[in-house]
């Protein structure tokens, strides 16, 4: 888990039950994307909520998974 400490002492990080959050002090997640299948059972990583791509068609959940977190950390958690 990366996570990404500002000047303010803000932190930024993709969401993961590794570390409790918590104890970093108040917590506020916000969704980023949407990983749902299609009416064929294909698999989308809508990153529009973080004005990213849509990626897919994946055909399995974890690749999906796997090319949303890629794309959040490559494009989304060091542009904060």
């Amino acid at each position: 888990m990366q996570l990404l400490i500002a000047p303010d002492g803000g932190v930024r990080c993709i969401y993961d039950e590794v570390i409790d959050l918590a104890v970093l002090g108040p917590v506020v997640v916000t969704r980023a994307s949407h990983v749902e299948p299609d009416a064929l059972g294909q698999w989308w990583a809508d990153l529009t909520p973080v004005c990213g791509p849509v990626l897919g068609p994946f055909s399995q959940r974890s690749a999906a998974l796997a090319a949303e977190q890629s794309w959040l950390e490559t494009n989304w958690l060091l542009r904060g």
